[in-house]
């Protein structure tokens, strides 16, 4: 029905139509600039595929964490993790475009074949193998989805790939990290937040609860009863992100609710999505618990404490 009001009616919200138009024209619903996407990684020496063809990796970092400058600094957070572990990766840069998740989710059947096929072609010519993510949205696209247009990759989220670099102790964290000479040990008493991608859709739960709790000086906490497989959406999913909700209760502002009668005394909320973070961010702000409850991605977290950090800013303090 949602592809029939789309495609044939033309039925959309204006601002979904909005973010089709811009991932049609520029890439991204946000309607950036194509040669701006690699931006984020100004002065981090990333390579491109085209740089590196022989990276181990390609990191396809997705629309949020390219043109959003809160997740940008997340993207830096997983680039500084991966440096310090010796992974081999590398960007698309400017040849990376929209996954086509969001075309898909609000209708646009055809928009999201057009850029699943144009990221299909630009993979398969670059003769990528391993792809990284740190946005489920685009884990979920890659790994599940292009299969069936003949995309076919070993595709992984950034949380079971740091789990699995912690585990063979090639990354070295500290409760001080590396971040500034002087800096003290910090605890932080962190929620953690399912995004729907990687749990209810794609079963990863444990993963990123092992990475919690391996960074020194963070106690983890569950917003329980609503965790796991009883998880709550942020309010992005299905598209939403790109739509006004005008009737009834936000879908974020109620999940800070259970947060809060969770009662985990969390001070901050930790997530693996990009789209969880913005949400997130909103609903402690409307909630009036920003000074009180910041959210973060668990990236960042490990990041910030990283004994040999490869970057600054990527973390919040």
């Amino acid at each position: 029905m949602r592809r029939s009001l789309t495609l044939m009616e033309g039925a959309a919200p204006p601002e979904a139509q909005r973010a089709m138009t811009n991932i049609e024209r520029a890439g991204n619903p946000w309607g950036e600039a194509r040669e701006m996407r690699g931006d984020w990684a100004q002065g981090l020496e990333i390579p491109t595929f085209a740089e590196k063809p022989d990276a181990e990796y390609l990191y396809f970092v997705g629309c949020a964490a390219s043109y959003d400058r809160r997740n940008q600094r997340v993207a830096r957070a997983l680039a500084a993790i991966l440096k310090s572990a010796g992974v081999s990766f590398a960007i698309l840069g400017a040849a990376e475009t929209c996954n086509g998740d969001p075309a898909r989710r609000m209708g646009n059947e055809y928009l999201f074949q057009l850029q699943a096929q144009q990221n299909i072609e630009t993979l398969n010519a670059a003769a990528v193998k391993k792809v990284i993510t740190s946005c489920p949205h685009c884990f979920n696209t890659i790994a599940n989805e292009y299969p069936q247009l003949g995309g076919n990759y070993e595709v992984t989220h950034a949380l079971p790939l740091v789990r699995r670099l912690i585990a063979e102790k090639r990354i070295a964290l500290s409760e001080a990290g590396a971040g500034a000479p002087g800096r003290e040990a910090t605890t932080d008493v962190v929620a953690y937040h399912d995004p729907c991608y990687l749990g209810r859709h794609n079963g990863i739960y444990d993963e990123p609860r092992a990475v919690l709790d391996a960074i020194p000086g963070v106690v983890r906490k569950e917003i329980a009863p609503h965790h796991r497989e009883r998880g709550f959406c942020c309010g992005a999913g299905g598209g939403r992100m790109w739509m006004e909700e005008k009737i009834g209760q936000r879908v974020n502002h109620r999940r800070i609710e259970q947060l809060v009668m969770a009662d985990t005394k969390a001070t901050k909320v930790a997530s693996g999505c990009p789209y969880c973070l913005i949400m997130l961010e909103e609903g402690v702000g409307a909630k009036g618990i920003a000074e009180q409850v910041k959210p973060v991605d668990v990236l960042e977290l490990v990041a910030a404490r990283l004994q040999q950090n490869t970057t600054q800013g990527s973390a919040p303090n």
